[in-house]
């Protein structure tokens, strides 16, 4: 039954939009404020480099480290590590969330999975399946995440600077940013898509299986290997736009919010949460075809539909074709509420590590 059909559930897109709206507009409020806040500190700082004073010229303290750029012979295991932890904190965290977002992005959901809002999802499914339902599949995703992120935070951080150098050498580019974020989904998705394929078929409302090997031997009995990277394609069809708007947003507002590089948790979490949300809300029609492909869902291959659905085009298609225009935009909600706090989890604890790493190191090597 498509959205247009649903009475009950027409005002919840609305609804959800609002909401999300709303928290939106709240950060980008906090944005204006921590960026207001930034270039305080900068005049301040700058003041201070100058020297003028009533007291003449005053001696420069050695600038302080830039955590950014992590010291010279520093090794690549630094941003792995702290892009794993990021990772597998992200995932976790917000798990029961993505949970919804799977189920609520179904094209013809069961009367019992029909849900208004995140909220009333999380409510139902502990209250009739049980609390821990929403966490099944958890183990799976940390598996994944764990080498995924740190690949990915890896191949960014070396890319992001090469690549500077070339267009705009000494300074920052957000082309290079967005290329940078495009390559290094190549690696992650690599890594994260038969977690994702596992995972999402675990969600589902009565899946039937209860741990992740029998969900592995099954696919892999009935299906073949190459249904572990059935959505692979469509999976960067999709991550590839929004690694490239994610990584643009974060960079410019790192740029308007910490424009001196330094480490600054608040500034990280509103760039993380507005960088999320943006690129979230604008491939979310990309999402929904990604979670059909990865759980082939049976009402939608009775649906007039032969064989398995493979391929981003023919996803498109069995989409509109049950769904119509709206289904394209099952689960928006949730996605971004999903990814808001995901990407702020992910930034602050990578930017954390990274700087508790950098700060270490650098120690070590002054007491030479």
């Amino acid at each position: 039954m498509s959205w247009g059909r649903e009475r009950g559930r027409a005002g919840a897109p609305r609804a959800g939009g609002a909401e999300s709206g709303r928290v939106l507009l709240l950060l980008m409020a906090a944005a204006a404020r921590a960026g207001a806040a930034g270039r305080r500190r900068a005049r301040r700082w700058r003041r201070s480099r100058s020297g003028s004073g009533p007291g003449g010229p005053e001696p420069r303290s050695p600038p302080a480290p830039d955590y950014e750029a992590l010291p010279q012979g520093a090794a690549v295991s630094t941003h792995m590590l702290a892009g794993a932890v990021a990772g597998v904190m992200e995932h976790c965290v917000m798990y029961p969330i993505d949970c919804v977002k799977t189920r609520m992005q179904s094209l013809q959901p069961e009367p019992a999975a029909r849900y208004r809002n995140v909220l009333e999802a999380l409510w139902r499914i502990a209250r009739t399946e049980g609390v821990w339902r929403p966490m099944r599949g958890l183990n799976i995703t940390a598996t994944g995440a764990g080498p995924a992120h740190a690949l990915y935070f890896a191949c960014y951080e070396k890319l992001k600077k090469t690549l500077s150098d070339v267009i705009h050498a000494g300074g920052n580019s957000h082309v290079a940013n967005g290329a940078a974020g495009c390559v290094a989904t190549l690696l992650h998705d690599a890594a994260m898509n038969p977690a994702e394929v596992v995972k999402q078929r675990m969600q589902m409302y009565n899946s039937p299986y209860q741990r992740v090997m029998d969900c592995v031997r099954a696919v892999w009995r009935n299906e073949g290997a190459g249904a572990f990277y059935r959505s692979y394609t469509t999976q960067l069809t999709m991550n590839i736009p929004f690694q490239a708007i994610h990584f643009m947003t974060y960079e410019f507002l790192q740029e308007q919010l910490n424009p001196h590089r330094q480490y600054n948790p608040g500034s990280h979490v509103v760039s993380g949460a507005c960088a999320g949300a943006v690129a979230a809300a604008a491939t979310t029609p990309l999402d929904v075809c990604k979670t059909l492909l990865n759980t082939q869902e049976s009402l939608a291959l009775s649906s007039n539909i032969s064989g398995h659905i493979t391929g981003m085009a023919n996803a498109f298609r069995t989409v509109y074709q049950v769904g119509g225009v709206t289904a394209y935009f099952r689960g928006v909600q949730a996605r971004v509420i999903f990814q808001m706090p995901s990407t702020a989890i992910a930034w602050s604890v990578y930017e954390f590590f990274k700087y508790i790493l950098t700060k270490r190191q650098e120690e070590r090597w002054a007491g030479k």
